[in-house]
């Protein structure tokens, strides 16, 4: 059987099925294709589908990441990164982590209401809040639902401190509320750069926007007093690892503080979906690929272990990691880690008539 093609704007030619599905789909030549297969598929719209939230306040005790609670308005990320950890998540929702990920994307309308809510319970103890984590809060549907903004704005009305992690240069959209929030130490703002190479951005995260926007984006909120750092994330051997000190220094250039990397991970059908994608795009070293990865994670393509699911272990392990620290030492980074300010909260009012009593 023919593979399909590569839908245009999209990061996975591939749909399987979740793996909760009680039976699978595969592709089969029946021998009636016909001359218009043969041209490029334009692919699937995006369509949105409602997701009823009781709760908008996602709790882990993760020794992995910075932060204890998220808020994530959206699952399934228009972007398309062929390398997203969150593809799997989305057979939760009984769809595929392939197209189906980035064209078919939930999102909570009534997300603000039920933050306030939460923000306002007697019980309710402030601590920095991670904003769209698993999936980019302002991936390009929310240019026209606006729906992370809204509860970026609940968090600078109650003075709420939030880390945030984008891709996008919309962010800048809302740099009068970023701005407003760095002015009391209660945001931090965290740019994704995987590559400095167009062409190689393009094949990875095809809706997402340019390296070039991204440093720009990153240099006017700098300008505008929002700290801001970069994430080498996801560091793929033999792909992008070369480009490590290139990045920091770009974004050390356009106002960054901190810097970090992360190592690719697999998890699940993420595995299937990016052997595809390294065998479209880089047939000649996708083996080569797969190894480096194996040798980082003890012969596997994943390790989940607290501990090693970000860095890997191993010699290739410690190289990234000195390089990193050297690189960061030279051009300043990680300097001063800037501790968000817990103690502006003021609980949002109850919305039912009642008055606080202090």
């Amino acid at each position: 059987m023919k593979p399909p093609s590569l839908p245009r704007g999209r990061g996975s030619r591939l749909n399987p099925g979740d793996r909760f599905a009680d039976w699978q789909r595969a592709a089969f030549d029946d021998d009636w294709a016909d001359d218009a297969a043969d041209e490029p598929d334009r692919g699937p719209a995006t369509t949105l589908l409602l997701d009823k939230a009781k709760s908008v306040i996602v709790r882990n005790a993760s020794p992995d990441v910075p932060f204890a609670q998220s808020i994530n308005p959206y699952k399934g990320c228009e972007h398309g990164c062929a390398y997203c950890f969150a593809r799997p998540g989305h057979a939760y929702l009984g769809l595929s982590p392939g197209l189906d990920f980035e064209t078919k994307i939930a999102w909570k309308p009534d997300a603000p209401a039920v933050l306030r809510r939460e923000l306002a319970a007697p019980g309710y103890r402030c601590q920095p809040v991670a904003l769209g984590i698993n999936t980019d809060g302002w991936q390009p549907v929310e240019r026209r639902l606006g729906l992370t903004r809204q509860l970026l704005a609940i968090l600078a009305e109650t003075r709420h401190p939030v880390s945030i992690v984008t891709k996008s240069a919309l962010i800048e959209r809302d740099i009068d509320l970023l701005a407003d929030l760095a002015r009391d130490g209660l945001v931090q703002v965290m740019f994704s750069v995987t590559t400095l190479d167009p062409r190689l951005a393009r094949q990875l995260e095809p809706r997402a926007a340019s390296p070039a926007r991204r440093l720009a984006a990153m240099a006017r909120l700098h300008g505008a007093g929002v700290p801001v750092g970069v994430l080498f994330a996801p560091l793929i051997p033999a792909i992008n690892d070369h480009e490590m000190e290139k990045v920091l220094e770009a974004a050390q250039a356009a106002g960054a503080e901190t810097a970090g990397y992360v190592l690719l991970r697999l998890p699940r059908e993420l595995r299937e979906l990016f052997e595809d994608w390294l065998v479209t795009h880089y047939p000649d070293r996708a083996g080569h690929v797969l190894s480096l990865l194996r040798q980082l994670r003890g012969g596997e393509l994943n390790d989940s272990r607290f501990g090693h699911r970000m860095r890997g272990e191993g010699v290739f392990a410690d190289l990234y990691s000195q390089r990193l620290r050297r690189c960061c030492e030279r051009l300043g980074l990680n300097r001063n880690r800037r501790q968000l300010v817990t103690t502006a909260f003021r609980p949002p009012g109850r919305g039912d008539g009642q008055l606080a009593l202090f």
